[in-house]
């Protein structure tokens, strides 16, 4: 213990003067909750700052649950503690251990040199250090390099134990829904038959579907729930509910389905934000990249060849205009081959555009380099590339459409069967959990009313859901009816004639779309030699590969736009936007290529095709006026200046008729249309009645 002469030359009458602070701190929510005795030491440095002489003390127990290592969120608490200590309100700052103020030497560094600076004691359950003494500062520097060396090697030493743990597979924090840990610690699948059931439907519609959107729309559309994992009372789990589009993508990429144990698979990265040291997860790494991988660690709900089947699909449906492997998902729009089309020229996919208020497919585009201030690169008719390649898909599936015949039958039982299984499940634990809670109701005393009201109020609630499946379950059996014979022979029929079953309105366009990213993996288009045609070539699933010509469409462009026209867009682009181009076109009666009304599109189109450098408003040359900036001017009217211009006596300039007048305004200030706007200055007319205009002009 510190001698008593020594303590007391410490505690100075200014420094008791001033308040005491008793800071405390615990890292993490889970010690808050359960280590209750070292909160009551914490608390307890009340009384020893009260032995030591102060009266006013107070204690800052924001940060309770905080940590304080590298890379921890901000401590309001200590935070606050710098903030009074800087102030020159405290006279000791006391905690339990050292280790509670700081885990970091900035931190450490920082609260030293400010109780230095402001004349602080710094005190702990047994020791009360003055900064101003050099054998305390030698004390409490050595006390901080032992607390931030204990922090690291314990912290390694939890790491490596918790990689051993791991490299044995047998390190489990929270399982996926579906598996549960058994009493040797192994994983397995959950006892509980729904689960099960929930998580093999889950693969086996998107094995169907091969999109996430899909799947998790057809979940909710059938209103049928999926089991997560949540916290309750310090633990986590089972919780049924309709699954979010976030857990349908998470489940289907989960290594954990597939058989395979991963640690590490999101590494923590340590960054810098808003210039504090912060630390984060980072994105998921591949499976196989972590820094534990054990294949076929437990039983799977799908073998591991199936999981990387799915992550493949994903990464297709995600649309990409550069990346060869990505297709996109199939959309609503109605061209069959949007996100299937790549460039044989450069590469690049192709963009489907259609034309302004329609929704028929226009034609499909490469952009080539025109976003970086190149050119465009092909331009591929949407509908007659659509038919030829139904044409390919159609040839390819007619051997084989008997055998889809058999399988729709199958898939049609099968889907019957995936909902009712769901809901019979579903039903079944909602009977038992309304049996628990008549049971618990019938138990209670009829006459403490507090309780048995709740107790019936809640055996009414699974009544009624009960109810509510029921229902559910009949509704679904009569949109599903099982196929007859007859159905069935019906089926079989539509397989031997499939391509008018291809073209009929029943046969959607969404499935189409389907089944041409099911069959192709690709479609390349170039441009052949000569520019006739185009050669397209499909790339199928198996690997092999369909070649054929396609013939340039006419359609697209139409006759050509007339050669006046042309030159009069030329004529006028240096100097108007081609909004005032296209009205000049249309008021002299000319009409696009494709006998349209000139529009300010189609005249920048013009533009494009013919390389004719344009802007999109007037330029502005303050020499030259319209006629309207020419009255203003002037400040007369515009039959005014109409006269001048008919009299020869103001030189006016149109590109084309019913272009803009173009009037310099050097011509404004001539002698002689100075002289008539005086005349109309001071008599009210132009032209005073009987005067020779001419002679006028002599004259001056």
């Amino acid at each position: 213990m510190m001698p008593q002469l020594q303590l007391n030359s410490k505690l100075t009458p200014s420094r008791l003067a001033r308040k005491a602070i008793v800071y405390l701190r615990q890292s993490t929510e889970r010690q808050v909750t359960h280590n209750l005795e070292s909160q009551r030491l914490q608390y307890g440095l009340v009384d020893r700052a009260r032995a030591l002489g102060w009266e006013d003390i107070e204690v800052i127990d924001a940060d309770l649950g905080f940590s304080a290592a590298i890379g921890a969120t901000q401590r309001p608490g200590f935070t606050r503690l710098l903030t009074a200590v800087t102030m020159g309100e405290v006279g000791l700052v006391l905690s339990r251990e050292l280790s509670r103020l700081s885990r970091t030497d900035k931190d450490w560094c920082h609260l030293l040199e400010l109780c230095q600076l402001f004349d602080t004691l710094i005190a702990d359950a047994e020791h009360v250090y003055d900064l101003g003494s050099m054998d305390d500062q030698l004390v409490l520097g050595i006390k901080g390099t032992m607390s931030t060396v204990e922090l690291k090697i314990l912290r390694m030493r939890m790491q490596q134990g918790l990689e051993a743990k791991a490299r044995r597979g047998e390190l489990h924090t929270i399982l996926a829904p579906g598996y549960v840990l058994d009493a040797n610690r192994k994983v397995v699948k959950d006892p509980d038959k729904r689960v099960r059931e929930a998580i093999e439907l889950l693969f086996k519609k998107f094995a169907e579907l091969a999109s996430v959107m899909a799947t998790f729309r057809w979940f909710r559309e059938q209103q049928i729930a999926l089991p997560a994992m949540k916290p309750k009372a310090g633990s986590f789990s089972i919780v049924w509910q309709l699954p979010t589009l976030f857990f349908v993508r998470e489940a289907i990429g989960k290594p954990i389905y597939g058989g395979a144990y991963c640690y590490g698979r999101r590494p923590t990265e340590t960054v810098l934000v808003d210039g504090q040291v912060r630390k984060r997860r980072g994105k998921a790494l591949d499976a196989a990249l972590s820094k534990v991988f054990i294949r076929d660690h437990h039983e799977g709900y799908i073998d591991w060849q199936t999981f990387e089947h799915n992550l493949a699909a994903i990464q297709r449906n995600r649309a990409s205009k550069t990346r060869r492997d990505s297709t996109g998902a199939w959309r609503t729009g109605s061209a069959l081959l949007a996100g299937m089309l790549r460039c044989g020229c450069c590469g690049r996919k192709f963009a489907i555009r259609y034309p302004r208020g329609t929704a028929t497919p226009g034609y499909y585009r490469c952009s080539g380099e025109f976003f970086v201030g190149g050119d465009g690169c092909l331009f591929v008719a949407a509908t007659a590339l659509d038919k030829r390649v139904e044409e390919e898909i159609l040839q390819a599936l007619s051997p084989l459409a008997v055998r889809a015949s058999v399988e729709a039958v199958r898939r049609s039982d099968s889907h019957r069967s995936d909902e009712q299984t769901a809901l019979t499940r579903q039903l079944e634990e909602v009977k038992y959990e309304a049996q628990r809670a008549f049971e618990q109701y019938n138990e209670v005393d009829p006459r403490h009313r507090l309780v048995a009201e709740e107790l019936e109020r809640r055996w009414n609630v699974k009544l009624q859901e009960v109810t509510r499946i029921e229902a559910r379950i009949k509704e679904s059996a009569q949109q599903h009816r099982i196929l007859n014979d007859q159905d069935r022979a019906r089926l079989m029929a539509l397989g031997a004639d499939f391509s008018n079953v291809w073209q009929s309105a029943a046969f959607s366009l969404a499935l189409k779309k389907q089944i041409v990213r099911v069959l192709c993996e690709e479609i390349v288009v170039t441009a052949a030699p000569g520019g006739a045609e185009f050669e397209v070539v499909i790339r199928w699933a198996g690997g092999a590969h369909t070649r054929f010509a396609l013939a340039r469409s006419k359609s697209r462009t139409g006759q050509p736009n007339a050669i006046e026209d042309i030159e009069l867009i030329r004529r006028m682009a240096a100097r108007y936007a081609d909004a005032e181009i296209a009205r000049v076109l249309s008021m002299g009666g000319s009409q696009t290529g494709k006998n349209r009304p000139w529009t300010a599109r189609s005249v920048a189109t013009a533009r494009s095709s013919h390389a004719i450098d344009g802007q999109k408003r007037r330029s502005v040359d303050p020499e030259i006026l319209s006629r309207s900036q020419a009255e203003a001017h002037c400040k007369v009217s515009s039959t005014t200046i109409k006269q001048l211009v008919r009299e020869k006596i103001l030189p006016m300039h149109q590109v084309a008729p019913h272009a803009p007048w173009e009037i310099r305004k050097a011509d404004l200030e001539t002698p002689q249309v100075r002289a008539r706007l005086a005349t109309l200055r001071r008599t009210g007319k132009l032209m005073p009645k009987g005067t020779n205009s001419n002679d006028q002009i002599q004259l001056l």
